[in-house]
């Protein structure tokens, strides 16, 4: 049986080797055993370049996880992920994504690669291929689509079900939020945010057409003043969410935004922006330009009289 290619297929795989597996040991279907897996299958597949060790080890600041081959030069591999990570979504996500790497790069990286909490979040293949396919096997892998999708049909998308879907998949917050991101036909946008500041962003496609997005990585965007994520509120607050008027987040159109601020010292919120599912037309967005433009002269006005 010849190997896959893709990280879709190498995905649909082991999924279906899963399936089989737990099915005839009576075992629950989630969450995957990432370490587990990526030890006995590459024995089977690849007996002559193993995974041999899945372990945490202090690394860098700032680096995630790690494709590492064994320095003997045996032809083994580990991969690793960084112990200071306390959420045990980050670490099988960040797993995951090491498996992706050797079973998709490690023949064109044989000295192993080295990804950072900004490779976890590159989706897009234009920007960093190989980053963005080992991502997209993690998401396939953790989140089967057809199981994933049957466990967010018909509810409406809120803070508290992208942790339920989490929970469920053993990944983090913010995977579970892009791997609804890349299915839904909803208008809307997570953006990540550090010390004050937008750290990175990613809009669904429903929202790309309309040309909603930010340009976190190319400049330094703070975040908007008014919105939940630069503001002290507490969590409950933040996770049950509020809707903003035009103007607060990018965009001339009311945002819904839920916020969840991470318990350490790194100041990151983690914030979903729902958008109107309707798009303005080019008469609705002319109009409200206008009275934007004209809420503006008035403030001016007003200020110059006093």
């Amino acid at each position: 049986m010849s190997l896959p290619t893709t990280p879709q297929g190498w995905a649909i795989r082991l999924t279906k080797i899963l399936s089989l597996h737990q099915a005839a040991h009576g075992l629950p279907r989630f969450p995957i055993d990432v370490a587990a897996l990526a030890q006995d299958f590459s024995r089977q597949v690849f007996p002559d370049a193993p995974i041999t060790i899945v372990k945490g080890l202090l690394l860098s600041k700032g680096v995630e996880g790690m494709l590492m081959p064994h320095p003997s030069g045996s032809g083994e591999w580990g991969i690793v992920y960084n112990e200071t990570i306390r959420s045990p979504g980050r670490r099988n996500f960040t797993l995951a994504h090491e498996l992706g790497h050797y079973l998709l790069h490690r023949q064109t990286n044989p000295g192993g690669l080295e990804c950072t909490s900004r490779n976890m979040a590159d989706w897009d293949e234009a920007r960093n291929r190989i980053e963005a396919e080992a991502n997209t096997f993690a998401s396939y892998l953790l989140m089967p689509l057809d199981d994933f999708r049957e466990q967010s049909k018909g509810r409406i998308i809120d803070i508290d079900v992208m942790t339920e879907l989490a929970d469920r998949y053993a990944v983090s917050l913010t995977a579970a939020i892009l791997k609804w991101m890349t299915i839904t036909n909803k208008r809307a946008m997570i953006v990540v945010g550090k010390e004050g500041f937008i750290d990175w962003a990613w809009s669904s496609e429903p929202l790309l057409r309309s040309r909603i997005y930010y340009a976190a990585r190319q400049s330094v965007i703070p975040l908007p003043p008014a919105s939940l994520a630069a503001q002290e509120v507490d969590g409950d607050t933040g996770r049950h969410g509020h809707r903003h008027p035009a103007g607060v987040w990018l965009g001339s159109e009311p945002v819904h935004e839920m916020t969840v601020f991470s318990p350490g010292n790194d100041q990151m919120t983690i914030s979903l922006l729902l958008y109107p599912d309707q798009a303005p037309s080019r008469w609705e967005m002319a109009e409200l330009e206008e009275e934007a433009t004209l809420d503006t002269v008035d403030k001016f006005m007003g200020g110059g009289a006093g």
